[in-house]
């Protein structure tokens, strides 16, 4: 009892000390920025929460772990809270997330009652994020018991049952989504080898010695693609709104809240509890609530679908507990619950926090700093949802001449906040390039992430397993059960696919002779780099090469069956799972259009064209910034890009053009206090250096 009592007080102390430690009014600040942008994000056409945590990481380099936890989990947390004002008010949802809001926001709207819809979705999402931060503390004194009996061998079970569980990141692409995060785990390893020193895919240049950065990788990934996508869609979500239905009703949808509190209660749970499982998409819990409300609520059958309240409070109650959800499997293992909780694992490298056994005793104060962050979040979100609905309703309308721009800039400093040098701002043309042929080509990005997260976490713990128990940490039981279940999630696909083909034999039939399509060019590419990378490994030491040659054998084997597969399956022999997933997909489709990330509806070569634009705008960027300067650089690309790209009246553009060169001036000097990047004119000029960016 003395333990139990010791235990719960130790536990009150780190929440207490979290708690006033948040309190500090710069990490309040911190948190409500992050709470706007989150409502900016949710709401503004192209850019999704994913890709601004990914923006928004670099800038928290310089900040203690509360503020920089507090800032990314205030975007998070609120970026669904914002998605509900476009799918209201338009019919179409600034996030997947919001989907199913649609189907009883939207004729809610139509029949003038928009702020009664809003108010709901406000005021269910705030109880609905509040459940999900109590589900994250419920969660710690359970945990913490657990961590103490796990060692490095059940950290590296872990760490591979994370990466396992990219078959279902990955949907319907699970052979692709393993590849991808092979290929994670070998630019994990990019560097000097800890063990041997020797240099692993290096090319003699200085910058990588200590590894690939994770700042210009997850900006190539995540945010270059969606700017590219919203310069070939070029539009907004919508045109107009009317400001007097947003207010109209909002005290009626508080009460609707209030009244259906026992379907919030539920539905959080079921946002929680799916946003705890490792790799099931954000766009996946608002669905499974919404159909849960379908058959548990008296009369919805006749009134879902039509403009019924219910449907809006629980689709919105469930998607913003699955943050607090996501959060549990991240600190306490290391394994994110979400996409965007993988990104969150590269912000605890840069603050030096190692998930884990760590983060529930050394660093409690912090873990508990998160939970108050995901709470307070979500009551600032709803608050400042109710003030400033007219105003983001209006984001909605942003033309992509308009967004496109200042995002540039942002990506820039964040890329080059990393080490400082050219090679960041190269990397992220790179793994932008990269990033967007694997949106088009359909391979799932989250996987990479991940792999390139804990690729450095499995390496490491592998190593020191080995050293400390041989071979024999094999036979702990919580190894052999978590290997048991990553190999029944790597072999799930294909056991599932022979079952819905009715036995090997049938399945064995469904080939035929290959036939080559251009959609396979990303597949052959990916194989390449990969059988590339495992030749340059072999002349390494054996310490050096082990992990990258099984790992990279393993991504080259899975890209292969892929290809096989690509190559030669019939169409016909498509499992009936992919055929009722692909209905399905219509389906939504025809409820809303993800504005955001659809090129398919242009024809390959708009696509292509636009696309080559897009990178010919970056090329010409770092060239004019290597040789003038970035603040002369992002005056010339505004006014190149508004006039040409838009027809921007002249005013807008000379006007935009001035408020973003100082914005960006005041962010290097002021706020990030990081050194320009080097140019050639002042090499030639050396009494230009007084001059801001030269």
């Amino acid at each position: 009892m003395d333990a139990i009592t010791g235990e719960m007080a130790f536990m009150g102390v780190a929440a207490s000390k979290a708690f006033f430690i948040l309190m500090d009014p710069t990490r309040l600040m911190y948190l409500a920025a992050g709470c706007m942008m989150g409502l900016v994000l949710g709401i503004v056409p192209g850019i999704g929460g994913l890709a601004g945590t990914a923006m928004l990481l670099p800038f928290t380099f310089n900040m203690d772990p509360y503020a920089a936890f507090a800032l990314l989990l205030g975007l998070g947390s609120t970026t669904a809270t914002g998605d509900p004002i476009p799918a209201v008010l338009f019919g179409v949802p600034g996030g997947a997330a919001s989907a199913a809001t649609v189907l009883d926001g939207f004729p809610m709207a139509k029949k003038g009652e928009a702020g009664r819809a809003l108010s709901a979705c406000y005021m269910s999402s705030m109880m609905g994020g509040i459940f999900g931060a109590c589900l994250l503390a419920i969660s710690i004194p359970i945990l913490r018991p657990v961590m103490l009996f796990l060692g490095s061998p059940e950290l590296l079970a872990f760490a591979v049952l994370g990466i396992s569980m990219v078959a279902v990141l990955s949907g319907n692409a699970p052979l692709r989504g393993l590849a991808a995060g092979c290929f994670g785990i070998m630019i994990a390893m990019i560097g000097t080898d800890p063990q041997s020193g020797t240099l692993r895919w290096t090319f003699n240049s200085l910058y990588l010695w200590d590894g690939l950065p994770l700042t210009p990788l997850l900006l190539g990934i995540f945010a270059l693609p969606e700017l590219c996508d919203l310069l070939i869609t070029r539009t907004a979500i919508a045109a107009g709104f009317e400001k007097a239905d947003i207010y109209k009703g909002q005290w009626q949808g508080v009460k609707d809240c209030f009244k259906h509190w026992w379907l919030i209660v539920r539905c959080s749970w079921i946002g929680g509890g799916i946003g705890s499982i490792p790799g099931i998409s954000a766009s996946v819990v608002d669905w499974l609530a919404y159909g849960h409300a379908l058959k548990t609520e008296k009369g919805a059958a006749l009134t879902f679908g039509k403009g019924d309240v219910r449907g809006v409070i629980a689709s919105e109650s469930s998607n913003n507990a699955k943050e607090g959800g996501a959060l549990v499997p991240t600190i306490a293992f290391g394994v994110p619950g979400s996409a965007t909780m993988a990104i969150l694992l590269g912000a605890f490298l840069i603050h030096g926090l190692v998930p884990g056994p760590d983060m529930l005793n050394k660093n409690l104060d912090v873990t508990y700093s998160m939970v108050w962050s995901v709470a307070l979040a979500n009551i600032l979100g709803a608050g400042m949802c109710y003030a400033f609905s007219p105003q983001f309703a209006r984001l909605a309308t942003l033309r992509f001449s308009l967004i496109l721009p200042a995002v540039m800039g942002i990506i820039y400093i964040g890329a080059f906040e990393a080490t400082r040098q050219w090679g960041d701002l190269f990397a992220l043309l790179f793994f932008g390039l990269v990033g967007w042929c694997m949106k088009q080509f359909k391979w799932p990005r989250p996987p990479l992430i991940l792999g390139a997260v804990l690729g450095d976490t499995i390496e490491r713990y592998m190593f020191i397993s080995v050293e400390r128990y041989g071979l024999t940490w094999f036979a702990r039981p919580v190894v052999a059960i978590l290997f048991i279940m990553a190999g029944i999630g790597l072999l799930r696909p294909l056991l599932q696919d022979i079952r819905n083909q009715g036995g090997v034999i049938k399945l064995a039939k469904s080939f035929r002779a290959p036939r080559f399509q251009p959609s396979q060019l990303f597949t052959i590419f990916m194989l390449g780099i990969l059988i590339s990378m495992v030749l340059m490994a072999t002349r390494w030491d054996f310490s050096a090469k082990i992990v990258p040659m099984v790992v990279g054998g393993i991504g080259m084997t899975v890209c292969l069956i892929s290809l096989f597969n690509d190559m030669c399956r019939k169409p016909s022999a498509q499992t009936m799972e992919s055929l009722v997933e692909s209905a399905q997909h219509q389906v939504e489709q025809k409820i809303h259009m993800d504005l955001s990330s659809d090129t398919e509806h242009l024809p390959t070569t708009i696509v292509v064209k636009r696309a080559a634009r897009f990178f010919g705008y970056l090329v010409a960027f770092m060239g004019v910034m290597a040789v003038i300067g970035l603040v002369p650089t992002v005056a010339l690309f505004v006014v190149i890009f508004m006039r040409y790209e838009n027809r921007e009246p002249w005013k807008l553009v000379i006007s935009y053009a001035i408020v973003l060169v100082f914005a960006i001036s005041f962010v290097f000097d002021n706020v990030m206090s990081i050194p320009w990047p080097p140019t050639l004119i002042a090499q030639w000029f050396p009494a230009l250096k007084f001059l801001p960016s030269i």
